[in-house]
């Protein structure tokens, strides 16, 4: 299988800080890789990178076969790359429908003048975005919630919400930036297997920054560990349960034993 996205030597300084140093992972495609650590790892630091919000100093991010190192987060979205974050970020007056159509809005070619002389291609584009914001609120299960704004939803519903926005770019390489953060089991469980879905169903390929463990465990084909912006270890999860040194700066015995129970 190839690899969707390759990192090299991917190194992002903050003044005296560096929050990712020398990072190399290569996420294989049609896979569900996760990205575990502490808080401060540089997991979400690494996330901007692949996104185009932060700039590494050194090192290379090859997508899709092509380096996206220097492009604009407009231009990688475009490529193929949509995410997530911690901190849910939908538009909270917009209805749940207009946070999608927002979502297409890379994909859309008209322009200015379309929608003021009322082109019938701007009209067809149009109805092609509605008819597609309605099919991906019917797959996130979110179908009859379209009018209501995202700020009425509730917490489980803003979360799939914000995979509907993130999909309506049509990436093939989607990052979750801890998507059952806040939710109690049964709502993990489903985001757990909705999250299968997205990969199975679509195709895409899933990169993940998750602190449950059980989903980690569940979940994940392969995971990457990070501590102080370094790569501390990399495996299955099988390799990462029994890792003493994740074991020891990350997971804590206590917790260790608790997942491989």
């Amino acid at each position: 299988m190839s690899n969707i996205l390759t990192a090299q030597n991917v190194t992002k300084r903050f003044g005296g800080l560096t929050a990712v140093s020398t990072l190399d992972i290569e996420i294989p495609e049609k896979s569900i890789y996760s990205v575990i650590g502490p808080n401060g790892a540089g997991k979400t630091t690494f996330f901007n990178c692949i996104t185009g919000f932060y700039h590494p100093e050194e090192g290379n991010i090859v997508f899709d076969n092509r380096t996206i190192l220097g492009l604009t987060s407009d231009q990688i979205s475009q490529r193929g790359i949509s995410r997530t974050y911690q901190n849910i970020r939908l538009f909270s007056n917009l209805t749940a429908l207009e946070n999608i159509l927002v979502g297409q809005h890379a994909l859309l070619k008209s322009t200015l003048f379309g929608p003021i002389f009322g082109l019938a291609s701007t009209r067809r584009e149009e109805a092609d975005a509605l008819k597609e914001a309605r099919r991906l609120l019917a797959f996130v299960s979110l179908a009859g919630k379209g009018d209501l704004l995202a700020k009425n939803l509730p917490y489980g519903d803003q979360r799939r919400l914000e995979i509907a926005r993130a999909l309506a770019s049509k990436p093939k390489l989607l990052l979750l930036d801890e998507p059952t953060a806040g939710m109690n089991p049964n709502e993990t469980e489903d985001m757990t297997k909705f999250i299968r879905r997205l990969r199975d169903e679509l195709g895409i390929t899933i990169l993940l920054i998750e602190h449950d463990m059980r989903v980690v465990m569940g979940i994940s084909e392969k995971i990457t560990v990070l501590d102080y912006g370094e790569k501390i270890a990399e495996g299955t999860p099988k390799d990462i349960q029994g890792n003493e040194r994740v074991i020891e700066a990350y997971l804590g015995r206590g917790s260790a034993a608790q997942i491989t129970a």
